[in-house]
């Protein structure tokens, strides 16, 4: 099933959801790393946003659009943005990628399943952090993710 943005509410924020891995991974001192997920599957996004909590990150939000996650990157300043291609509107993933990372310096990871040389040539002028192909497991991207903001 394809999330249709025109029926629903495109742009999100959630409170964070406190979790034990939240405590552990910043000390009880630090905040967790900020993530902000840019994918129009309502399903995926939700299960995302899920899996993503639960390894101890706080989901500043989710976008379906370019847009829609420029505008809450530039309210919540998140450490990375995962990033699908395909987005509902009329901008792409990588254009999306491409201005976070010029305008903000925000970095993105790709989760997409249109990985192919000339998208990966397109995107890499916003300096992606990494690339995983759809289907993905959620440890893979939690993986990802950490190697990213180690680094």
């Amino acid at each position: 099933m394809h999330f249709n943005a025109a029926a629903a509410i495109s742009v999100t924020r959630r409170p964070p959801v406190a979790t034990a891995a939240a405590d552990s991974a910043s000390g009880g001192a630090a905040s967790p790393p900020r993530i902000l997920i840019v994918e129009d599957d309502f399903l995926v996004a939700t299960e995302l946003e899920y899996q993503l909590t639960q390894a101890g990150f706080d989901v500043v939000g989710v976008a379906t659009t370019a847009e829609d996650a420029i505008a809450l990157a530039k309210e919540h300043e998140p450490s990375l943005a995962v990033m699908d291609v395909r987005l509902a509107g009329n901008r792409d993933g990588v254009d999306a990628a491409i201005q976070l990372f010029h305008t903000l310096g925000i970095r993105s990871i790709f989760a997409t399943a249109h990985a192919d040389s000339e998208t990966m040539a397109r995107a890499k002028t916003a300096s992606p952090l990494g690339w995983l192909q759809k289907p993905y497991s959620s440890a893979a991207l939690v993986q990802i993710i950490k190697a990213a903001l180690s680094s």
